[in-house]
């Protein structure tokens, strides 16, 4: 009887994680609009390539190049061009999956912008799972003290996000560096953090002290 029992409880625990959502079946299943320069078959091929070990890049819409570059159950990150990259994850919520798109291009430092949706790809509102850091919110306590300055110097923030799939930790580094003169950003760089964290909660990303 216990033999059964536990040949039974495998069979379950095996039927419940074939069932899970993955981030490969998210990317393959992703409406043409989150993914315009991929369709739907092309995705099935990268998904194919990735895991049969293949480096070979798919043709995009734009006639260029496009691969995945790394790949978990939880996480899949595609080189869409030569100047950008999008990160799926499949983030466990309190109510259900979330699913966060990051999209990063070079402008020429790397820049990102964040997006949510259900596993059903209808649009969440961003405001509700992340707020984006004012330019503020990346000065130290001595830049607070110059923020005058600083405003004048810097027009706007670039930084790239990343998750990390296996701590669902959010992650924006400071890339002013490769935007800003040299001497200007020497003279500031004591002034700015270099990266934010943010840790999920299972109802949205908060920063880390």
């Amino acid at each position: 009887m216990k033999k059964q029992l536990l040949s039974l409880t495998l069979m379950l625990g095996a039927l419940s994680a074939f069932g899970q959502t993955t981030a490969a079946d998210l990317f393959t299943s992703a409406p043409q609009s989150v993914f315009p320069l991929l369709d739907h078959n092309t995705r099935l091929d990268m998904v194919d390539y990735y895991r049969n070990g293949m480096s070979n890049p798919s043709q995009n819409q734009l006639d260029g190049r496009s691969s995945i570059t790394e790949m978990t159950p939880e996480s899949l990150t595609v080189k869409m061009t030569d100047s950008s990259a999008m990160q799926i994850v499949d983030l466990k919520g309190s109510n259900g999956d979330v699913v966060a798109v990051i999209s990063t291009v070079a402008t020429p430092g790397l820049d990102s912008t964040i997006k949510f949706f259900d596993t059903n790809w209808n649009p969440l509102p961003t405001e509700q799972y992340f707020t984006k850091p004012d330019l503020k919110g990346w000065l130290t306590d001595s830049g607070k003290q110059h923020e005058m300055d600083i405003d004048m110097q810097v027009p706007f923030m670039l930084a790239s996000y990343r998750i990390d799939p296996a701590t669902s930790t959010l992650t924006l580094t400071n890339n002013l560096s490769r935007f800003l003169d040299k001497e200007i950003y020497d003279d500031l760089s004591e002034y700015f953090i270099p990266t934010l964290t943010y840790s999920w909660t299972g109802k949205g990303f908060k920063a880390v002290k």
